[in-house]
C-alpha cells in the first residue's frame, strides 16, 4: 500500500458554490504563480493549469513573458520539436531582456556557447565530445569514488546526531564528484564549492554575487585549461579527466575553441551539481514524509536487493524532481502546441513537474509509489537535449539515499514539513535546508 503525499498549505475557505446552471461555464479562478506559497507546493496550481490552460502565456517574475506547457503529451512534443530553439538569439525581446532568460552571469562571463544554449549541428558536435565521459561503463567505474565521498561526508556528522542534509551532504557530494570527473585538483575543489554555493543561493546572497561567482569560475576554468594543455601527455591515461579529454579533442581537429571548452566545463559543473543536490534533498524529504515507502525501501536494502532502489529513484524524480521547468526554448517559426498558436521569437517553458503529475499519463500521479514500473517521466528531459549526466546523477542519488538509510536507520525530520523553505527560482526545485536528527553512531 502506498502513502499519499504530505498535504500542502491549508486552502483558503471555499466561496459559496455558484448555481448549478453556471458551474460548467465558470472555472475556478486561476492560481497565483511564483509566490512563496506556490514554491512550497506548486502541484495544485499545475493541476489547474493542466485542466484549464495547458499552454498558457504567463508573465514571469523577471518580467519576461513565456508560454508554460503543462500536459505530458504536449511537453514531450515540445521537448523534441526542433522548431523550438535553445539559442537565446531567437528571443524576440529587446537585447536587455535576453540576460533574463539563462543562467545568471553567463552572458557577461562569455559562457553562452554551451549545450543548453545551442542547436545542431554545433550541439551535436559538442555533445559527442563529452558523451563518452557519461557512458554507463565510465559511470560504473566512478561508483567507488561516489561511495567514498558519500561515506566521508556522513562521517563528518554521524556522531553528532543532527545535520542539515542540504549543506552538509546533498550539496557537497555532487560538487566534489563532478570536480573529480572534470579534473579539478583536490586542493581547488573547496573554491568551487564556495562559488557553486553562491550560485544556488542567489535569492538570498549579496547583490551581484552570482555574476561574481560565475566570473571567478570562468577565470579559473580558462587558467586550468591552459595549464592542462601545457602538461598534456601524448597518450591519454585510462580514465583521463574530462577537461583533458576536451583539450585533446580540440587539439586533434574537433575545432573546440577555448571559450567553448570553458563553457562546456562550466555547464557540466553547473548542471551536474544542482540537479543532484535537489534529487538527494527532495528525495530524502519525500521518504521522510512517507514512512511506509521509506520502510519498504529500508527492508529491501537490508535484504541486499537493488530493484526497489532503482525504481524508487525514478519515482522520486517523477514525484518531486529536481528540475521544475525545462530550460528555455524559443520558437523559430509559427507552431502549435496543445492547440495554442505560438509565434516566432516567443519563449516556451516546459513544466516538467506538471507533466510528470499528469493523470492522463500516470495512474494516481499524486501518490508516491517507489515500485512504480510504468514510469517514463520527463525529469531529465526528452529528445536531443536529454540530460547528458543522467547516469551519473542516478548513481549519486541511489548511492546517497541507500547509504543514508543504511547508516542512519532512524533518520527523521527535525522541523515541521510546512516550516521548510524552498528556494525561489524558475528552473530548479529544491529545499534551502533539510534539518534532520538521528541516533549518533558511536
Amino acid at each position: 500500500m502506498t502513502d499519499h503525499p504530505t498535504p500542502g498549505p491549508t486552502p483558503a475557505p471555499a466561496c459559496p458554490a455558484p448555481p448549478a446552471s453556471d458551474r460548467a461555464a465558470t472555472p475556478p479562478p486561476a492560481p497565483e504563480l511564483f509566490t512563496w506559497e506556490f514554491a512550497a507546493d506548486p502541484y495544485p496550481a499545475y493541476a489547474w493549469l493542466r485542466e484549464h490552460a495547458p499552454v498558457r502565456r504567463t508573465t514571469l517574475p523577471s518580467g519576461v513573458e513565456a508560454w508554460l506547457v503543462t500536459r505530458y503529451a504536449d511537453a514531450k512534443q515540445a521537448l523534441a520539436d526542433q522548431r523550438l530553439s535553445k539559442n537565446p538569439a531567437h528571443h524576440d525581446e529587446p537585447a536587455h531582456a535576453k540576460g533574463k532568460t539563462g543562467i545568471p552571469g553567463e552572458r557577461k562571463a562569455e559562457l553562452m556557447t554551451h549545450l543548453l544554449n545551442i542547436d545542431p549541428p554545433d550541439h551535436t558536435r559538442l555533445r559527442r565530445l563529452v558523451s563518452k565521459a557519461f557512458t554507463p561503463r565510465r559511470v560504473a567505474e566512478f561508483a567507488p569514488r561516489v561511495q567514498e565521498l558519500t561515506d566521508h561526508l556522513i562521517d563528518q556528522f554521524a556522531d553528532r546526531g543532527s545535520a542539515d542534509l542540504i549543506h552538509e551532504f546533498a550539496f557537497p557530494l555532487p560538487i566534489y564528484a563532478i570536480c573529480d570527473l572534470l579534473g579539478v585538483p583536490r586542493e581547488d575543489q573547496d573554491d568551487f564549492r564556495d562559488w557553486a554555493g553562491m550560485m544556488i543561493r542567489h535569492q538570498g546572497g549579496p547583490r551581484g554575487g552570482v555574476a561574481r561567482s560565475v566570473k571567478k569560475m570562468r577565470g579559473y576554468l580558462a587558467d586550468l585549461i591552459h595549464r592542462k594543455r601545457e602538461a598534456l601527455p601524448d597518450t591519454p591515461a585510462p580514465g583521463e579527466d574530462l577537461i583533458s579529454g576536451l583539450i585533446r579533442a580540440s587539439d586533434h581537429g574537433e575545432h573546440l575553441t577555448e571559450n567553448e571548452a570553458a563553457a562546456m566545463a562550466f555547464i557540466l559543473l553547473f548542471a551536474g551539481f544542482e540537479t543532484t543536490v535537489n534529487l538527494i534533498g527532495n528525495g530524502t524529504f519525500a521518504l521522510l514524509t512517507h514512512p511506509g515507502q521509506r520502510a519498504r525501501l529500508q527492508q529491501s536494502l537490508a535484504a541486499q536487493e537493488t530493484a526497489l532502489l532503482e525504481t524508487g529513484v525514478e519515482e522520486l524524480l517523477r514525484y518531486d524532481g529536481p528540475v521544475e521547468l525545462a530550460t528555455w526554448r524559443f520558437a523559430t517559426q509559427p507552431l502549435t502546441v496543445g492547440g495554442q498558436d505560438i509565434a516566432p521569437g516567443d519563449p516556451v517553458l516546459v513544466v516538467l513537474a506538471a507533466a510528470d503529475r499528469d493523470p492522463e499519463r500516470f495512474a494516481d500521479p499524486d501518490t508516491l509509489d517507489l515500485s512504480r514500473r510504468d514510469n517514463q517521466h520527463l525529469g531529465y528531459g526528452h529528445g536531443i537535449h536529454y540530460c547528458l549526466g543522467a547516469p551519473l546523477a542516478r548513481l549519486e542519488g541511489q548511492t546517497a539515499l541507500a547509504t543514508l538509510l543504511r547508516r542512519l536507520p532512524d533518520l527523521r525530520l527535525a522541523a515541521e514539513p510546512d516550516d521548510l523553505r524552498w528556494r525561489g527560482g524558475l528552473i530548479m526545485r529544491g529545499l534551502r535546508t533539510l534539518p534532520v536528527e538521528f541516533t549518533p553512531s558511536g
